[in-house]
């Protein structure tokens, strides 16, 4: 019998794969899928478990010193930055994330946060719920067409928003060290090796790249000096791959014109967070994979990993560190 630990209820249709399985117990620590990270709950659950399902809860080594049946944790998303690699590495437990799954939600996202601030949209719906109608302001609305957007990762969701981006007609930068210049290219976007040598040709940064100790941060005064007075940030990868002081100030001195933003430095962010009252700034709460029908393809990939992994059949290209597939083997 396996013990699984699942963080949250995943959705009907992956808790029923999991309740047909007579050789798996679950034990669900909340049906919410929301609020804060459930660590402490996870950490009083997972004594005896044999794999965990997790969400944002950070799993480190002291916490896997506590779980010597663990072999497997499922990743409720396809980032790992919350999960100590290495160390589950050495102790022989494999790391399943949903690659795939979230892939046209988050694009569709990115492409939303754009246009809700080309069209300043929290502004002026706000403006007809209050009467006043038609008003006008310093910002100018834009289109997108044939304003030049950098893409900064060119992943699973990188290369999605690089498409969707250009259906708008825009034109399309890409960065990604990781990808050959003769692939982006061949996509047909401009492929730069620099990026600060792009940013002050780029109407639109957006960000789609992991967050690691070479990222973290990436986007500081610099950067952000770097990019043109119109331009607007968009980031719906990890909060940290922003410097929240150095954009804050950005916004308010006009370095930069406008963000959209999914993540921050602090989720749920502090209520006097400066950034939280100005009009530039279109926010959503680290939704952008939270559609129903994302929803449900996340909670079925999650659920198969872990039983693939019991059944000795997962496919390592949903693992983070397939080495310990053949060492479990």
């Amino acid at each position: 019998m396996y013990k699984v630990v699942l963080c949250r209820a995943l959705h009907p249709n992956a808790m029923a794969k999991l309740a047909e399985r007579k050789d798996v117990e679950v034990k669900t620590l909340t049906d919410a899928f929301r609020g804060p990270p459930m660590e402490k709950e996870l950490a009083a659950s997972i004594g005896d478990a044999d794999g965990v399902m997790v969400g944002l809860e950070r799993v480190s080594d002291a916490l896997l010193a506590t779980a010597p049946k663990l072999r497997i944790i499922s990743r409720f998303g396809v980032g790992y930055d919350t999960i100590d690699i290495p160390a589950s590495t050495r102790r022989g437990v494999t790391v399943g994330v949903v690659n795939g799954a979230n892939d046209l939600s988050v694009s569709e996202h990115a492409l939303m946060l754009m246009l809700a601030v080309a069209r300043r949209m929290v502004e002026y719906d706000q403006s007809v719920r209050a009467g006043t109608w038609m008003i006008q302001h310093g910002r100018r609305m834009h289109e997108l067409a044939g304003r030049s957007v950098l893409v900064v990762g060119y992943g699973r969701i990188g290369t999605r928003v690089a498409r969707l981006c250009k259906a708008f007609d825009m034109q399309v930068m890409v960065h990604d060290p990781a990808f050959p210049v003769p692939r982006i290219a061949a996509d047909g976007y401009e492929p730069v090796a620099d990026v600060m040598e792009a940013l002050p040709r780029a109407d639109v940064v957006t960000l789609h790249c992991p967050l690691s100790a070479e990222t973290r941060g990436m986007v500081n005064r610099d950067f952000l000096a770097a990019m043109k007075k119109s331009a607007w940030l968009i980031n719906t990868a990890r909060g940290p791959l922003v410097d929240e002081a150095a954009l804050t100030a950005a916004l308010a001195d006009g370095t930069i014109e406008a963000a959209g933003l999914d993540v921050q430095m602090r989720e749920p962010p502090d209520l006097d967070n400066p950034m939280l009252k100005m009009p530039n700034v279109v926010f959503s709460p680290h939704n952008a994979a939270a559609p129903l029908e994302c929803y449900e393809k996340m909670s079925m990939r999650a659920a198969a990993n872990l039983l693939e992994y019991f059944d000795g059949k997962l496919n390592p290209g949903y693992v983070v560190n397939p080495e310990t597939l053949r060492r479990n083997a």
